[in-house]
């Protein structure tokens, strides 16, 4: 006696598995591409010679091209970067600060700020750069 496998009903319910598979992958990588928050302008920080790697934050503070400040990935003004990172500071004043700058700012706007955070506080400032390339070497 030979026993044959019961036939789909259409051709539709051998493919459902299928489309159940690719939808579920679908949604699992909307969510994990979503999951990294971006910056809220484009930074291109400066370049530097050092190899330090950024480690653990506390305070990321952005500063654009054209004078912007983000606290965090919120655009603010620098009073109210100050305002904000006061209560901060008192709470816990070994706070690290790493400022990412872009290279193409006023180094005297970086330094200004610098100066802001240092006023009220600040000890443990990291301004975040690039490293350098290498040049190439001709053979």
């Amino acid at each position: 006696m030979h026993f044959t496998p019961p036939r789909p009903k259409n051709e539709d319910d051998r493919i459902l598995p299928l489309i159940n598979v690719v939808f579920l992958l679908l949604i699992f990588f909307m969510l994990a591409g979503s999951l990294s928050a971006s910056d809220p302008f484009k930074i291109d920080p400066a370049h530097s010679a050092s190899q330090a790697s950024p480690g653990e934050m506390d305070v990321q503070i952005l500063m654009g091209s054209d004078g912007q400040i983000a606290l965090d990935g919120v655009v603010v003004s620098q009073s109210d970067l100050i305002a904000t990172l006061t209560p901060r500071l008192a709470e816990n004043p070994e706070t690290l600060v790493r400022l990412r700058a872009d290279g193409g700012i006023n180094a005297t706007a970086v330094i200004s700020v610098m100066e802001k955070l240092h006023k009220i506080g600040v000890t443990r400032l990291k301004l975040l750069t690039v490293p350098v390339p290498e040049p190439e070497v001709l053979q």
